[in-house]
């Protein structure tokens, strides 16, 4: 008579989450993303939705949202760590004018990032995706401004970072439609 008892009980919460609309789990969906792009880096995926509070209750849409999310606040916290470059003393002038021109790039990204959440909010997806591609491009630059400057980017983890969110965000979004 228990075993009846639990299997109504599982019918009942896996009724409810079907109904919710939850549908995976940040694992699953990881896995789901990186089947459908090679370049998603699922580990990296896992990491960074893992440490959103409230990944572990979204469905793919509200975790291609974190994701946008998370890319706007990579992006946003690239802009106090530039800035630190800049002020820090003896920082080289021909470091000073890519930073200053990624500085404006990473600004751009976060807004990018911010209304790639907005249209997948609305259920746009294919704005949020071409949003989030902005934002890929605007890593690129930041990169390619350093490249052109003859020196090493010290943003490097920043900009891999907010191409991995990115492609990411794409990837989840690709899930839902």
């Amino acid at each position: 008579m228990a075993e009846i008892g639990n299997l109504v009980l599982l019918t009942v919460v896996g009724a409810f989450f079907i109904v919710s609309g939850v549908d995976g789990t940040p694992q699953t969906t990881c896995k789901a993303a990186a089947n459908i792009d090679k370049r998603v880096n699922y580990d990296f995926c896992i990491s960074e939705l893992l440490g959103h509070p409230e990944s572990a209750s979204a469905d793919a849409w509200g975790l291609a949202k974190i994701t946008a999310l998370l890319g706007g606040s990579n992006a946003g916290d690239a802009k106090p760590e530039i800035e630190g470059m800049l002020a820090k003393p003896g920082t080289d002038d021909k470091l000073k004018v890519p930073l200053g021109q990624c500085h404006k790039l990473y600004d751009q990204m976060g807004l990018a990032f911010a209304d790639a959440a907005d249209e997948l909010n609305w259920r746009h997806y294919d704005l949020g995706k071409k949003k989030a591609a902005q934002a890929v491009q605007l890593a690129q630059q930041c990169d390619n401004v350093f490249v052109k400057a003859g020196v090493r980017s010290p943003l490097m983890k920043r900009s891999e970072d907010s191409v991995q969110l990115a492609i990411i965000c794409t990837a989840i979004t690709n899930l839902i439609k």
